[in-house]
């Protein structure tokens, strides 16, 4: 196996691992599906809550917690928050949930941190989420950079699709189709995300985001960067990216929906019995074509020199 080896040529540092036992907690995760710096290169994790509180997702005694700015946005709070833990041999940095801790607080995994809040930080199709991330103890955990490179250590089952659906959920900016679906015998609680044509699930907002990744890769590949594991990657029959290791730059191209240009795909790993479908982006801001429950829909993906890129 190759070593990891970051941006600048220097070996990168042992990934945490994010058990299977915490991410179980929440309804989806998503390592990859966001502008912030930190995703690129899977460097943080956003979970999301069956509720509005923030359910913590580290053990450890609160060390701080401060109000931040966040870009202005009219769906967004002013500020938005981040709650320092010292999780024993890590410091984790949790953003996006207004605290009702104080430093010195014990925690346990699971506890409520507090009342989640729409950020700038992310997009108004995106749910209300805990974003966290880890640094080595001694390390300033208040600067946006130097985060640890973190992997899921879950199944994620790929869900192949043909680019076709029926709207089954749309809100101000975005529609959710009934397909992939989950095969039958599939535990509820099982993750799933949406299948490359290679049957690998997939992770990141394709092609809005600078890039992606393979959600469900475990902490033995995830610096595996060999042949067997890079090169192009493809969705239906469209070359969408060129995959390195378990991370994946996304390739100039447009996603049409009915022939008509959308912002993009949001691609996560959720699991639940209504788990699976597509979610489409669709900003009407953007001139981006509006569904409606019911509407059957056909996605397609083509190169495209003026890709939509928000992060």
């Amino acid at each position: 196996m190759n070593e990891p080896v970051a941006d600048d040529g220097r070996a990168e540092p042992e990934p945490v691992v994010l058990p299977g036992s915490l991410l179980a907690r929440y309804r989806k995760f998503s390592l990859y599906n966001s502008p912030y710096p930190a995703h690129d290169r899977a460097c943080a994790v956003d979970l999301y809550p069956a509720s509005n509180v923030g359910a913590s997702p580290v053990a450890g005694e609160v060390l701080d917690t401060r109000t931040v700015g966040c870009p202005d946005r009219e769906y967004a709070v002013d500020r938005d928050h981040l709650i320092v833990i010292d999780a024993g041999d890590r410091i984790a940095r949790v953003l996006h949930v207004d605290p009702a801790v104080e430093a010195g607080d014990e925690v346990t995994v699971g506890d409520p941190l507090g009342e989640m809040v729409r950020s700038g930080f992310f997009g108004r199709w995106v749910d209300n989420h805990v974003h966290l991330e880890f640094r080595d103890q001694g390390k300033n955990p208040y600067r946006a950079s130097g985060s640890l490179p973190l992997v899921a250590d879950c199944e994620v089952t790929p869900l192949p699709w043909d680019g076709t659906g029926t709207v089954v959920e749309t809100g101000d900016s975005y529609a959710v189709l009934d397909a992939p679906t989950r095969p039958g015998d599939l535990a509820t609680d099982d993750f799933t995300a949406v299948a490359d044509d290679d049957g690998r699930p997939l992770d990141g907002g394709l092609a809005h985001y600078s890039g992606g990744g393979v959600p469900g890769a475990g902490a033995d590949d995830a610096g595996d960067t060999g042949d067997a594991v890079d090169g192009p990657v493809s969705l239906l029959d469209a070359e969408v990216g060129e995959r390195d290791g378990r991370h994946i730059d996304w390739a100039d191209v447009a996603v049409l929906a009915n022939g008509e240009r959308i912002t993009g795909l949001s691609l996560f790993a959720s699991r639940g019995s209504d788990a699976g479908g597509a979610k489409l982006v669709t900003r009407p801001d953007a001139g981006d074509p509006q569904f409606a429950v019911g509407d059957a829909v056909r996605v397609e993906i083509v190169p495209d020199d003026d890709p939509v890129r928000l992060g």
